[in-house]
């Protein structure tokens, strides 16, 4: 069984958070890396992100862009990708924008019953491995991940990453608990492994680096 090739994307401050402490989500992109985000979801097969974005959020994961949905028609795939949830309790709002527009949904839940079983196909799981495999078996070919945190942190301990995608913004947070990329873990190799940076890209005033923490950087 081939799993999907993943790619986690992420835009921080340069003080490392992907957010501030606000009730609604600080825009850390700029309109170029905007457009490039929806490029990249445009030619993935499914695009995930974590219940609690979900709820922050009110995220529909789409792609925005009706000549790269349209591309997606003429080369034979869904108008847009399969949006892709996890959660541990279950505990959705039906009313969220995610279970009413936008093509299939899936939900891989801890639980055995979730609130929105009447809305979209759910399906249980113990490891993120066990999510990378029913998505390789159902053709996903390339998974984009777009948080949050506690997800880019189960994907990066458990060495499933392929790819992580990091937009840094010209701004400062400052805020001591504002969220970041990952939480506090034992990642593979520990702090003396060193990524591979495959390239890096300017958009506007944003600098996007593209890492493969699978391939260990030769020190200078």
């Amino acid at each position: 069984m081939t799993r999907p090739h993943v790619l986690l994307s992420v835009a921080v401050s340069l003080d490392g958070h992907i957010d501030d402490r606000g009730t609604e989500r600080f825009p850390l992109s700029n309109a170029e890396d905007f457009d490039h985000v929806d490029r990249m979801r445009a030619e993935s097969d499914a695009i995930l992100a974590g219940a609690e974005t979900l709820r922050r959020d009110n995220a529909r994961l789409l792609v925005y862009s009706e000549e790269r949905r349209a591309r997606r028609t003429a080369d034979g795939k869904p108008e847009l990708p399969l949006r892709v949830t996890v959660t541990r309790s279950g505990d959705f709002d039906p009313e969220l924008r995610f279970w009413h527009c936008g093509g299939a949904s899936l939900v891989y839940t801890r639980t055995a019953k979730t609130t929105v079983d009447h809305l979209t196909e759910t399906k249980t799981f113990s490891e993120f491995s066990e999510i990378l495999d029913d998505l390789g078996a159902r053709g996903v070919r390339k998974l984009m991940v777009e948080g949050g945190t506690s997800i880019h942190t189960a994907f990066l301990r458990a060495g499933l990453a392929d790819e992580i995608r990091v937009a840094v913004a010209p701004m400062l947070i400052g805020q001591a608990t504002a969220p970041r990329f990952v939480n506090p873990a034992e990642f593979p190799g520990g702090p003396a492994r060193r990524f591979h940076l495959e390239d890096v890209t300017k958009l506007g005033d944003v600098a996007v680096l593209r890492y493969f923490p699978k391939v260990t950087s030769e020190r200078a």
